[in-house]
């Protein structure tokens, strides 16, 4: 296998990676939360980076794996930046708007990792770094998804996959506008809401990963084989 082939096939796992971690991350520090039970439709994703006891938000943060979620968060963001770095095809224009958002990921995963959303008004004047990581990653994450199924064919990515990519992109920038208008409200749905903007771009980069993969490993397998008589 050449340099650019073990580049294409680290780059799908990266991009596997880096929303496996997310979803694992939030999995493991909602089983911990069971006084009383952490619910995925009404609690906000955030909380479960809160340790507390403390109110945000009009809800209870009392996270017992705080620490979890957070590294969840950090590793999601330096994780898929590494592997949308890796995609050797994205070149010119559409590759700096590609990387640029891919650092945005990044630098909002870090914010939240290391700025947990507690629901506290920040002081005047004062950055709420917590929300901005937030909406860099979201915002960032659902464009590049839609960038990148667009660009199926530069990135390695399967056609029909593609354009899943920018149907899930699609759905979570319309679910964003809809939990930005409940946020902050005592909506019985608005954890729901809330991943209806965020899992389509986890399972949009999964997807993209597994395709780039199994797409090096069938060029791979396709190649003719040196025989030695």
């Amino acid at each position: 296998m050449d340099a650019q082939q073990r580049q294409r096939s680290a780059a799908g796992i990266a991009l596997i990676a880096g929303g496996v971690v997310f979803f694992v991350a939030e999995f493991v520090a909602a089983a911990a939360w069971t006084r009383p039970p952490y619910s995925y439709t009404y609690d906000y994703i955030s909380n479960l980076g809160v340790h507390g006891p403390t109110q945000g938000f009009g809800q209870l943060m009392y996270s017992p794996l705080a620490w979890v979620m957070n590294t969840g968060f950090f590793l999601f963001g330096i994780v898929l930046f590494g592997g949308t770095a890796m995609l050797a095809g994205m070149r010119g224009l559409r590759g700096w708007a590609v990387r640029t958002l891919a650092f945005l990921i990044a630098a909002g995963g870090v914010l939240l990792a290391f700025f947990p959303g507690t629901g506290e008004t920040p002081d005047s004047g004062a950055i709420d770094f917590h929300s901005v990581g937030a909406l860099a990653s979201i915002v960032s994450g659902n464009v590049l998804i839609i960038i990148l199924g667009r660009a199926h064919r530069q990135a390695g990515i399967a056609a029909t996959t593609g354009r899943a990519m920018v149907a899930l992109g699609v759905f979570g920038l319309v679910s964003l506008v809809g939990f930005m208008a409940i946020a902050g409200s005592s909506a019985s749905l608005i954890g729901l809401v809330e991943r209806c903007a965020v899992y389509p771009l986890l399972i949009g980069f999964i997807c993209a990963g597994r395709s780039i993969w199994k797409g090096n490993r069938r060029i791979r397998g396709s190649r003719p084989q040196m025989v030695i008589s």
